[in-house]
């Protein structure tokens, strides 16, 4: 039996202050770029940390492309639900031409809306310079010091300038996998308890499509894959989703899932998992192109564009928090008296070689539960948030809630939540929540109460994404 090598002791030292501010968030994504913002126009010095040279998560890292969650089937009319600082970026995209009208989604039932990469991450570049946010490029969150058992005092970082600290009053968790909650000895919760996490998916984009041959080819690839099935070919998944872009010659490709040579899901935190999830994404997304170019009118001639950066990861770590949002919530519609937003988007659950929906009630239910503050708020730790992903859900409500357009309302919701505590020298479960709600409002936000405009947002099938 091999033994594993002794350790390495490196020695002590003496990490340099890079900065300190008010509030530090830590992962660029929809949940951090909301959060960042919404600190930072109420007057709070805030630094956002992201470990790429742009901002967006999975939006752009991942190759995404698509905002999911903005929208909620209600009562069978497609309608955005998800306002405040979301429409603002929306915004930016729609005057940078960068934005695609919404379009129907799996089966037909509920509303996403691409977007042009490149114009997303200028624009979250834009915006968040607008909201007087300064952000920390190509710096990897590492570990964290305390201030006492239960208050954080620094993030440590790696850069390429070397190692630091940024110090904070406040901090939000806004990576994804929960690293900087876990740091700090935040309870957690990883898959489904019996070691199943969602299963993640490398994402590629196809160029040189002709839009007139290709027509509808996203309904007819597939088709065409279930034939090949039939006749013994293998893909990766069910459920493949392939659609033009901005650019109709450009389509986007979500076809793979990426397992271990066991079976289950490679994991987001471990790396060796990760080195062979991306090996084996890449190969998978070749392996499906030259079917698809081989049998799709319109694709003789295309070419892969570029694969993702990285591979999307659905879910590591969830934080527990003061409550935990429930597949039962999604599917039931929840109300809850702290809210601080909705989310309509279905159980998307990722499951071994296919994917399970599960949507509430249609056309009887109004499509969106609500999102409670109780969610944004950790256990054990008095100046932390989470937001994101890696928030306060259960394994099921976590195939739901995981989308961009919740995550954005979390951002919002945590980075308006930490100017308030701060104001009142409170922790986070002690803010004023009615408070909160009535800033939010103010800001734009929808939290899904009587009374409140919902924004229209029919999709155009015509003009799909």
């Amino acid at each position: 039996m091999s033994r594993k090598p002794a350790p390495v002791l490196e020695p002590s030292r003496e990490t340099p202050i890079l900065g300190e501010y008010d509030v530090v968030v830590l992962g660029g994504g929809p949940a951090g770029i909301a959060a960042a913002a919404a600190a930072g126009r109420s007057g709070r010095s805030t630094i956002l940390i992201e470990r790429y040279g742009f901002l967006g998560g999975a939006g752009t890292a991942a190759g995404l492309s698509t905002f999911c969650g903005l929208h909620a089937n209600v009562h069978g009319e497609h309608k955005r639900v998800v306002h405040g600082l979301s429409s603002e970026i929306t915004e930016r995209l729609e005057r940078m031409n960068g934005l695609n009208p919404p379009h129907l989604s799996l089966a037909g039932k509920i509303t996403a809306q691409a977007y042009d990469i490149s114009a997303y991450k200028i624009a979250a570049d834009e915006f968040l310079a607008a909201s007087g946010v300064k952000i920390l490029f190509h710096a990897f969150g590492v570990g964290m010091s305390k201030r006492s058992e239960r208050e954080i005092d620094t993030l440590l970082v790696e850069t390429k300038s070397g190692r630091a600290a940024i110090r904070g009053r406040m901090f939000i968790e806004c990576s994804g996998d929960g690293d900087l909650a876990a740091w700090a000895g935040a309870p957690y919760e990883i898959g489904d308890g019996a070691g199943n996490m969602l299963y993640p998916s490398t994402m590629f984009r196809i160029s040189g499509v002709d839009p007139v041959k290709a027509g509808r080819a996203w309904e007819l690839i597939p088709k065409l894959m279930e034939e090949a099935e039939k006749q013994g070919r293998r893909f990766p998944r069910k459920g493949a989703l392939v659609r033009p872009q901005k650019n109709p010659a450009e389509w986007r490709a979500n076809v793979t899932q990426i397992k271990n040579p066991d079976g289950t899901a490679v994991s987001g935190i471990d790396v060796e998992q990760l080195s062979y999830g991306e090996i084996e994404g890449r190969r998978q997304c070749w392996d499906v192109f030259e079917f698809i170019k081989g049998v799709t009118p319109g694709f003789e001639n295309a070419y892969i564009v570029e694969i993702a950066p990285q591979i999307g990861i659905r879910e590591t770590r969830r934080i527990a928090g003061q409550y935990m949002v429930s597949e039962a919530d999604i599917l039931g519609c929840a109300s809850f008296p702290d809210s601080i937003g909705v989310n309509g988007w279905p159980v998307e659950a990722h499951i071994s070689g296919s994917v399970l929906l599960k949507f509430p009630k249609i056309p009887e239910s109004r499509g969106f539960n609500q999102l409670p503050y109780r969610m944004v708020v950790p256990q054990g730790i008095d100046n932390l948030f989470m937001a994101g992903r890696c928030a306060s859900m259960t394994h099921d409500g976590q195939s739901s809630a995981r989308v961009s357009g919740p995550c954005f309302v979390m951002g919002q919701a945590a980075g308006t939540a930490a100017d308030l505590a701060m104001r009142a020298g409170v922790t986070p479960a002690k803010v004023d929540v009615p408070a909160l709600q009535q800033r939010l409002l103010a800001d734009g936000a929808y939290l899904g109460m009587d009374g409140e405009r919902i924004a229209s947002g029919a999709p155009k099938e015509s003009v799909p994404a």
